[in-house]
């Protein structure tokens, strides 16, 4: 009896150890890890910009009217001084040929007034020779001289009023020129703002009719890029962006230009970022967004270490608690997380290179705590931005 009794508490006490071991075996936090790679790393920044032509010329008009016949349509070809509108030349035509009656008018006076001044030139030569010899009063010589230098200044004003009146016949031509709306350079119509019929008033501020594209074979993306980024841009960096109409295909170009002038909307500032593309398939179109992304670095055959071990910090009990400062990854060490201190290079937001740290290629890192321990891991969500390094 007593044997049975100092079994069965031998087997109570091994059961009660192994439910304990078990169950604190079982509490034990598990991890989820991924490995160091080799491979090539990208750092680019990204932003969004408009596709547009390189030069864009607004055709207008310089005299009001009603568009009386319309030469070009919306993606008509034209060329430099071809016509590609008429306004109603009626009114500026009834301008003109007032304007050479006018300057008829003036000349027919400035024959009148030539004669005038010839008729009182004979009559002071005459009164001069006639008062010479006593023959009349020096009144009458006088008067003769008075009419002369009315004459002779009657000639200058006529003059200047042939001058006006051909000056205003120019005008009037001029006018009449503008009628004829031409193409001031080699390109497509992009845009059409009227029809024939419609009204058009060039009183204060020229009229838009069409705007021409010059080459569309050669197009340019305005990007806004944000503050945070732009000291990592210069001109000559490869670009690579995408546009709704083509997701599948992936356009290349270059920096052409970074602009100083700052643009603030809503206390956010952004720098226009103008990168010059090719376009000779005429796929891309004015006004289509482009999802931009600028190649700032590429850093070939590297380690590689996952973004989510970098933001990845271990908490909760029983786990170790690290102290020091800046970049470090952990991993498993006789199954208990260790950190390693680490000096980083480039990211592309997935992968940041390693430049030094006592960790090799194919090394697990710790990524994320799969216990039901809360842990503090960093955000989770895939759409992360990765460090930022300069």
């Amino acid at each position: 009896m007593k044997k049975i009794i100092i079994i069965s508490g031998i087997i109570i006490i091994i059961v009660i150890a192994g439910f304990v071991l078990f169950r604190d075996r079982g509490n034990e936090p598990k991890f989820g890890t991924d490995k160091i790679i080799r491979g090539d790393i990208e750092m680019a920044v990204s932003a969004t910009g408009t596709v547009n032509p390189v030069t864009t010329v607004l055709v207008g008009t310089q005299v009001s009217g009603t568009i009386k016949e319309l030469y070009v349509d919306f993606n008509s070809p034209v060329k430099k001084g071809k016509m590609i509108a008429r306004i109603d030349p009626a009114l500026f035509e009834a301008q003109v040929n007032q304007a050479k009656a006018n300057s008829l008018s003036a000349k027919a006076n400035l024959e009148k007034a030539r004669a005038t001044l010839v008729d009182a030139k004979r009559a002071m030569d005459r009164n001069k020779e006639l008062f010479s010899k006593n023959l009349i009063a020096r009144s009458d010589l006088d008067t003769a001289e008075t009419n002369y230098e009315t004459a002779n200044a009657s000639v200058s004003v006529a003059k200047s009023q042939v001058a006006q009146t051909e000056a205003a016949l120019s005008l009037a031509e001029t006018n009449l020129q503008y009628t004829k709306i031409v193409s001031p350079v080699d390109g497509i119509v992009v845009s059409r703002n009227v029809d024939v019929g419609q009204t058009v008033a060039a009183s204060f501020q020229t009229p838009t009719l069409f705007s021409i594209a010059q080459d569309l074979t050669k197009m340019q993306i305005d990007t806004s890029v944000d503050e945070a980024d732009i000291g990592n841009l210069k001109v000559g960096q490869d670009v690579q962006f995408t546009v709704d109409a083509y997701p599948e295909i992936t356009f290349k170009g270059r920096v052409w230009q970074v602009r100083n002038a700052p643009i603030t909307v809503q206390n956010v500032v952004t720098y226009d970022v103008v990168v010059k593309v090719s376009n000779p398939e005429f796929k891309l179109k004015p006004g289509m967004t482009a999802n931009v992304s600028i190649i700032v670095s590429i850093k070939k055959d590297v380690l590689k270490i996952p973004n989510a071990a970098l933001r990845f910090k271990p908490s909760g009990k029983g786990m170790p608690v690290s102290e020091k400062k800046g970049p470090g990854v952990w991993i498993l060490e006789e199954n208990k997380p260790k950190r390693i201190p680490v000096s980083l290079g480039i990211s592309d937001g997935n992968y940041t290179e390693l430049i030094a740290g006592r960790i090799m290629e194919g090394q697990k890192v710790i990524v994320e705590s799969l216990s039901k321990t809360k842990v503090q891991s960093g955000s989770s969500s895939s759409g992360t931005r990765g460090p930022r390094m300069f």
